[in-house]
């Protein structure tokens, strides 16, 4: 799939969104991409388009090549684009492979500018009669990457275009947009996940996994099996919020209590190393309920069927070790019945204590006043505490700093599941409370702990008065 005119100019709109003040200098681009020519092909005069590849090493350095063409000036390396290239970022990733000898899979996209390019430069070319090139100008998208290894990949140069190479501080780098661009970013040259995936299971020995579509060749793992998940966006504050975004957006999916299980290394459809950040959680609902929107279809799956699976072996191998490491749990003895944990979160500040109002739509006492509370799910009880506080209050709380102050064991209606109710008391936190999920709590407020508010989940009001008492432990809705 060619390059189109449609995704050149798409590339140069981020681009002046981010540097508006250099629109002025790119006018003649968009004059080009305005035209009937095609803006990529070297033939095309007086300008077209090239692609560079700045690579960073972890010493922040930058590889430069020098030019034959262009009198043995120090350059990034880069060149014309060829009918082939799927993209300008790919076109930055051969020539770096045809003048250098590094391959993309040597090379990661950087979370600064996720595969955006750092700088469109724009060079005049003087003319060569020796070979028929007239006087022209250059547009070139520079794509920065950081080295997959610690270590420099060995250098083979294409002699018969290129004389040497050196590595530059950033301070030194010879362009002079590029450099001021690096400089502001201070990039350190050392990968890091930029995308983010969950291995998902039911506790119980099943995966979730996911049927990604066979005709589509230039997405990720056609018609392979896979874990869920995507790329990084210039939103997300971290992959946690990364995962979960992708979760809902290819099949309308919640998972509490993800943690990060491992990082994967697989090959981008570009070619270059990807490492994936890989979240683990439970769930167990009806995979056929879910409103995929991506691939084909998700479904539960056992261990002993990953062998007879389309799926990359790293998530194979994966999938085996998280299997090893969580043996499905015996069924329970006749007559268990399970009981569901909450977490609490008490928090006291001069007499008063912070609660928040439920929305009116909240499927769990909607319109009352209740405690910073979440169910803990395949995470420790202050796992849960520190997630759910942050999550829903934007409260930053060490877990050494949480002690359980008191317990409520309760059925709400007879024939309801047991809950269990932890109360932990936070001697330090940071931050104020604000709604983060105003979906469920509308308003964060301290009370007077004598004067408590009405509505108020009644749980709630008995494990303060409870700890005011001084009691660690209450029951409610057990028959005498």
């Amino acid at each position: 799939m060619p390059l189109n005119r449609s995704d050149i100019r798409t590339t140069t709109e981020a681009y002046l969104a981010r540097h508006p003040h250099e629109r002025d200098s790119l006018a003649g681009l968009l004059s080009l991409l305005d035209g009937v020519e095609d803006p990529a092909d070297r033939a095309t005069l007086p300008a077209h388009i090239t692609c560079s590849a700045v690579v960073i090493d972890r010493r922040s350095r930058v590889l430069h090549i020098r030019h034959r063409a262009s009198g043995g000036l120090l350059l990034t390396p880069g060149g014309h684009t060829e009918s082939d290239d799927r993209s300008l970022l790919v076109a930055a990733l051969r020539e770096l492979q045809e003048e250098t000898g590094i391959p993309p899979d040597a090379v990661c996209l950087t979370r600064q500018w996720l595969g955006s390019p750092v700088d469109i430069d724009v060079h005049d070319i003087d003319a060569r009669p020796s070979k028929g090139e007239q006087a022209h100008r250059h547009y070139d998208f520079r794509y920065v990457f950081h080295l997959a290894d610690e270590e420099p990949p060995e250098v083979t140069l294409q002699d018969e275009e290129v004389s040497g190479a050196q590595w530059l501080p950033l301070a030194e780098v010879r362009s002079a947009t590029l450099r001021t661009k690096l400089l502001q970013a201070q990039p350190d040259g050392r990968p890091e996940p930029l995308n983010a995936s969950a291995v998902i299971h039911d506790g119980h020995g099943r995966y979730l996994l996911h049927l990604r579509d066979a005709n589509k060749p230039w997405i990720w793992e056609p018609g392979c099996w896979s874990l869920l998940g995507g790329g990084r966006d210039p939103q997300d504050r971290t992959l946690l919020d990364t995962v979960r975004r992708e979760l809902r957006e290819e099949a309308g999916l919640t998972v509490a209590g993800l943690v990060p299980y491992a990082v994967e290394h697989v090959t981008g459809t570009d070619g270059t190393r990807v490492p994936v950040q890989v979240f683990a959680g439970r769930w167990n609902g009806d995979p056929a309920r879910l409103p995929l929107t991506e691939g084909v279809m998700v479904t539960w799956v056992r261990p002993e069927k990953f062998p007879y699976m389309t799926m990359l072996p790293s998530t194979r191998a994966l999938l085996e070790r998280h299997a090893a490491e969580h043996d499905a749990p015996a069924d329970p003895p006749p007559g268990t019945v399970l009981n569901v944990v909450g977490v609490h979160l008490y928090l006291e500040r001069d007499g008063q204590v912070l609660l928040g109002l439920r929305h009116p739509d909240s499927a769990y006492a909607g319109g009352s006043w209740h405690a910073l509370a979440g169910h803990c799910e395949a995470e420790s009880a202050t796992a849960c505490l520190v997630r759910e506080a942050y999550e829903e209050a934007g409260l930053v709380i060490d877990p050494a700093d949480a002690e359980l102050v008191h317990t409520v064991h309760m059925v709400d209606r007879p024939g309801d599941s047991p809950r269990i109710g932890l109360f932990f008391r936070a001697r330090h936190w940071e931050g104020t409370p604000e709604p983060k999920e105003p979906d469920k709590c509308v308003a964060w407020q301290w009370w007077d702990a004598k004067d408590l508010p009405e509505p108020l989940v009644p749980y709630t009001r008995a494990a303060i008065e409870g700890i005011r008492a001084g009691r660690v432990y209450t029951e409610l809705g057990w028959a005498r």
